[in-house]
């Protein structure tokens, strides 16, 4: 039999915790994002920010550790406190891709994580310099056929525009040669100028050129046309069923972080994500507002490293590409 002191440090210790769930948060939490400021997936989560903290009376600090495809970040927060303080962007490079690429990953995406909530998705868009006489995807296709090695430019090996030309390429029957850049605006620069004239961008580094007439927007890779661009067809219209591809954003915890605050973060995003002011500012941004429940970003995690483990070992992609 426990010694009765035995049973009451338990029972002080049970409802200390419960006392902390009931209290959580009483002081700021930090959100990791493994990408510099100023970027599309640093912007992103910035937007949602200010919502989130009026909910949870407390401030949301975002807290850049940029390196490694988002690995830095993700490491950190795999390793951190279970207490809902710490919490991290997942997105589709640390979460899925370097799982795929990295075997001597120090975390496992779908072990060492709490899913809390997918919150954006952010569709790649099929794009040419207008130095192209191309109008439309077939046309690109039949290009690529007929011109070895055409070079398609994205923001790094493993990238979601990475992921999106071999997904293409595959779907189509083609092959083209992957250009990775470190600078997204030597990238912009390039394809606007036609010296790496294909890209599957994302819309927010491309909605300048756009508008200025320097790259011409052939198709959507997502289920449905975007709301910012509502005139570019998908590209299943097209006749390429199959291609949907995107840069995904989520948050998760550390594994172990009690349900009870899990399940606080992901009604903090869904109250954000349905306000009409906030769905307005992502649609404006080329991204698809939403909210899943824990469970549910815990399947898509584990379907996008199904899907994607195919696609990369077909593609041969590694990560000194």
């Amino acid at each position: 039999m426990r010694p009765v002191w035995w049973i009451a440090i338990v029972f002080f210790g049970l409802a200390s915790s419960v006392a902390a769930q009931d209290t959580y948060p009483s002081k700021p939490i930090r959100i990791l994002v493994g990408y510099a400021a100023g970027g599309g997936n640093d912007i992103i989560v910035r937007v949602m920010q200010p919502e989130m903290q009026k909910g949870l009376g407390q401030p949301m600090i975002v807290e850049n550790r940029p390196g490694a495809q988002g690995i830095i970040a993700a490491d950190l927060a795999a390793k951190a406190a279970p207490d809902g303080y710490t919490i991290v962007m997942g997105a589709a490079g640390p979460t899925v891709v370097n799982k795929i690429l990295n075997p001597a990953l120090g975390y496992d995406p779908e072990r060492d994580f709490a899913p809390i909530s997918l919150y954006a998705s952010l569709p790649n868009v099929v794009v040419v310099s207008t130095k192209l006489p191309i109008q439309t995807l077939g046309e690109l296709a039949d290009y690529v056929r007929k011109t070895p090695k055409v070079p398609y430019g994205s923001v790094g090996n493993g990238s979601s525009q990475h992921l999106a030309g071999a997904l293409f390429e595959q779907l189509a029957g083609v092959k083209m040669t992957h250009v990775p850049y470190r600078v997204t605006s030597q990238l912009q620069s390039d394809l606007a100028a036609g010296e790496v004239p294909v890209s599957f961008q994302l819309l927010p580094n491309v909605i300048a050129a756009l508008k200025g007439g320097q790259v011409r927007a052939l198709a959507v890779a997502n289920a449905s046309r975007l709301a910012a661009l509502p005139e570019v067809p998908t590209a299943a219209e097209l006749g390429v069923r199959g291609y949907e591809s995107s840069a995904w954003f989520g948050l998760v915890a550390p594994r172990g972080t009690p349900r009870p605050l899990v399940d606080k973060l992901h009604g903090e995003v869904a109250a954000a994500m349905a306000d009409p002011a906030l769905r307005a500012r992502f649609v404006e941004f080329g991204a698809e507002p939403m909210a899943t429940t824990p469970d549910e970003l815990a399947r898509f995690i584990s379907a996008e490293v199904a899907k994607w483990q195919e696609i990369i070992t077909r593609a041969g992609i590694r990560l000194d590409q």
